[in-house]
């Protein structure tokens, strides 16, 4: 696997450090909340970053502005590039806006159209190609390579992981007692960064990560050590992926403690939850990590554990679908009205 990794190292903890004071000028921190009925649910102490505070509605917007910052000056004359199915267009786009720099964003075709429509109200162009996020992946190579522009790998990226990584040290450095930390993984960026910072400011903490069972490319990989594809068919697109990054795996593989899969009927009953339970509107992806926590709920009885809403960023469609199958809760979980 490293071989792999074109020399690509993981950020150290140094890295994170100088990111959050890199990032300062632009994000403040993000609280993190108690919320009773959560607490309720999941039978522990829960404490719920909010990264759907962000002014882009999600986490990853820290490591857009970690990594732009640092571009070389023929790197901002070129422009950037990068593929995204939202939440990363976003990033790269917001942190473009703000340092002066061209971006375009691929997209898979019928990507959530309410990030797609932020990313060109930020200034970005967008092109629009595959059905999958890997069409809009090859699609993004391309354009670097005809154009000159840099590529931004949404994973393979030491900056953005340290950027993200911020979001841990705001948790770690307000509440470093945590048993667990549960967050959600599409390609891993946000995990690993968590896992970097648990390892020098919490090493107690059992760094968790949930990913769809609908598309488990980087559970399986995290499980075999391998670099596999697996079917991409959730309809979570911040979880959306067919196959793992070599940099996010190999941190992954070292220091996360535990992987989770959740189905799709988890994930949208997760949604209502966190409108219910914590008068939050969560994107799948967030969603997801709760679902995963309700899973494991026996064995987080009584913990302090802590739950990253990655974003909010949710579209209305899956709004729809998950307030329609709210009264079907599965056998044995709690309903709306629990």
């Amino acid at each position: 696997m490293s071989n792999a990794m074109d020399g690509l190292a993981p950020p150290s903890f140094d890295d994170l450090l100088a990111a959050r004071e890199r990032i300062a000028p632009y994000l403040s921190p993000t609280p993190l909340h108690r919320h009773a009925a959560l607490d309720e649910l999941l039978g522990a102490a829960v404490y719920v970053k909010h990264e759907n505070h962000q002014p882009v509605g999600a986490f990853k917007v820290r490591g857009g502005l970690n990594l732009m910052a640092q571009l070389s000056p023929a790197e901002r004359e070129a422009g950037v590039v990068t593929a995204s199915t939202g939440n990363h267009g976003l990033s790269i786009a917001f942190a473009a806006r703000r340092l002066g720099v061209a971006a375009t964003i691929c997209v898979p075709c019928g990507a959530n159209p309410g990030k797609v429509n932020a990313i060109r109200a930020l200034g970005a162009r967008t092109v629009e190609e595959g059905v999958k996020f890997e069409g809009a992946f090859a699609a993004a190579e391309r354009l670097a390579r005809e154009r000159g522009m840099r590529f931004i790998h949404s994973a393979n990226e030491p900056q953005l992981i340290a950027g993200v990584g911020t979001l841990a040290l705001e948790v770690f450095t307000e509440q470093p007692d945590l048993d667990y930390l549960l967050t959600a993984v599409g390609l891993g960026s946000g995990a690993s960064g968590a896992c970097l910072a648990a390892r020098e400011l919490s090493p107690r903490t059992r760094v968790i990560g949930v990913q769809a069972a609908a598309s488990p490319a980087v559970h399986d990989a995290w499980r075999s050590g391998r670099l596999e594809s697996r079917p991409n068919e959730t309809f979570a697109e911040g979880l959306a992926t067919g196959r793992p990054a070599e940099l996010t795996l190999a941190i992954l593989r070292e220091q996360l403690a535990e992987f989770r899969l959740v189905s799709e009927a988890e994930i949208l009953r997760a949604i209502v939850w966190w409108i219910e339970r914590a008068h939050t509107l969560a994107e799948s992806a967030a969603a997801a990590t709760l679902a995963g926590a309700y899973g494991m709920r026996d064995r987080l009885a009584g913990c302090h554990i802590g739950l990253v809403c990655t974003g909010g960023n949710l579209a209305l469609d899956q709004l729809r679908r998950a307030l329609g199958e709210a009264g079907e809760p599965s056998s044995g979980s709690p309903g709306l009205a629990d």
